[in-house]
């Protein structure tokens, strides 16, 4: 089973890819810890983490799908 997270500040972005997921029946947990998203230098989200590795928008659809 992968660890997922959702990094989300409920933008349209966010709302898209949160959608994505749930469209799948993936689970995740939701998470608006900014501070670690900005030690990884990421600045804008979503984002999302798979098994430690981070993704942002255009690349986390592509993860998604391929789940």
């Amino acid at each position: 089973m992968k660890n997922i997270v959702l990094f989300s500040s409920g933008c349209p972005k966010c709302k898209v890819l949160k959608q994505k997921l749930d469209d799948r029946k993936i689970e995740y947990e939701v998470s608006e810890d900014f501070d670690e998203l900005i030690e990884q230098n990421l600045q804008t989200v979503p984002v999302l983490k798979v098994n430690g590795e981070y993704y942002q928008f255009g690349e986390a659809i592509k993860v998604v799908n391929e789940l």
